[in-house]
C-alpha cells in the first residue's frame, strides 16, 4: 500500500512538471511568432517605407536597424539606398546627321526623405522605369550639337 501511494504521487508530480514545460513552449513559441510577425530588419544601405493599410504609404522612410509593425496592418517595402552604377546605351545622330552609339554611365541613388514619394508613384523599381529615358533625352540632346568628327576629337571635354 505504502509502495501504491509513492507511486501515484511521484506520476502526479511528473504530470506537472511535463504540463509546466508544455506551457512554456507553448508560451516562447507565441512570443517567438508574434516577435518574427512585429519586427523587421532594415539592412545597412537601405531604407523601409511603411505602408499602412489604414493610412496608406507613411510619410517619413526608416533608417537602418530593426523595427516595429503591427501585423498584417503595416508592410514594410525595403529601398536600396546605395549609389549604383548604370549604364544606358543609344544610337543617336549627330549635327551632321551621322548616326553614332554611344554610351553613358550614370550612378544614381534616390533621395532618402522622397522614397515615400518614390514609392508611390514609381514602385521599387523606380531606377529602370526613369534612367533610360532620361539618359537617352540628355545624349541626343548633346549629340546633336556636334558632327561626327567633333565628338571623337573632343570626347574629353562633351563627357
Amino acid at each position: 500500500l505504502a509502495v501504491k501511494h509513492h507511486h501515484a504521487r511521484s506520476q502526479g508530480s511528473m504530470e506537472r512538471v511535463l504540463s509546466g514545460v508544455a506551457r512554456l513552449g507553448v508560451g516562447v513559441a507565441g512570443v517567438s511568432f508574434i516577435g518574427g510577425q512585429c519586427l523587421y530588419n532594415v539592412e545597412g544601405g537601405h531604407r523601409a517605407v511603411i505602408f499602412d493599410q489604414i493610412r496608406g504609404v507613411l510619410p517619413t522612410p526608416v533608417s537602418e536597424g530593426t523595427g516595429i509593425r503591427i501585423p498584417i496592418i503595416q508592410t514594410p517595402i525595403i529601398m536600396d539606398v546605395r549609389s549604383r552604377p548604370r549604364e544606358i546605351k543609344s544610337v543617336t545622330g549627330t549635327k551632321d546627321l551621322q548616326m553614332v552609339n554611344i554610351y553613358l554611365r550614370v550612378l544614381s541613388r534616390p533621395r532618402e526623405d522622397k522614397l515615400p514619394t518614390i514609392y508611390q508613384t514609381l514602385g521599387t523599381n523606380f531606377d529602370d522605369r526613369v534612367l533610360p529615358s532620361l539618359g537617352n533625352e540628355v545624349l541626343k540632346s548633346v549629340v546633336a550639337q556636334y558632327n561626327a568628327d567633333q565628338l571623337l576629337s573632343m570626347r574629353e571635354q562633351i563627357s
